[in-house]
């Protein structure tokens, strides 16, 4: 009830916004609890509904993410492709990353969810490298060949 009162368009980018957050954290499989307060904060804070209201919206996303996987990866994600500017797409994949950063470093696993969410958001690989190498210090793959090398 929360929820319904926001109009359609508006409710249907906050709910595919919010699916791709879990996408991502649900993308090795185990959505941890900072991953789930870091998704919260961020749907709170980019779309401008309430802290229960995100809390509702990221339990609905993390639940369709486990229950429907891949079945409606595309298709939501082609709701914000559709929706959002390329400036929003931008703001998406930094969020992305942060999810994927919150447990303590981002998983190739979902490095890999992120590039392919990049790909069907219709951004090029040069825009989702400009964000990942803002969270390169935040990439598992390179902090053991940085603790190799030391």
């Amino acid at each position: 009830q929360a929820l319904e009162s926001l109009p359609e368009e508006r409710a249907r980018f906050i709910a595919a916004f919010a699916y791709v957050l879990g996408r991502v954290a649900h993308a090795d499989r185990v959505v941890d609890e900072l991953e789930t307060r870091t998704m919260e904060r961020l749907v709170a804070e980019k779309t401008g509904l309430t802290e229960a209201q995100a809390v509702l919206a990221v339990q609905v996303a993390k639940a369709q993410a486990q229950l429907f996987g891949g079945t409606d990866d595309f298709v939501v994600t082609r709701t914000l492709k559709d929706s959002a500017s390329r400036e929003q797409k931008m703001a998406i994949l930094d969020c992305l990353f942060a999810v994927a950063a919150a447990e303590g470093g981002v998983a190739t696993v979902e490095d890999n969810e992120i590039s392919q969410i990049a790909s069907e958001l219709g951004l090029e690989h040069a825009a989702f490298i400009e964000v990942n190498s803002r969270y390169r210090h935040e990439l598992n793959v390179l902090r053991r060949e940085d603790e190799e090398t030391n």
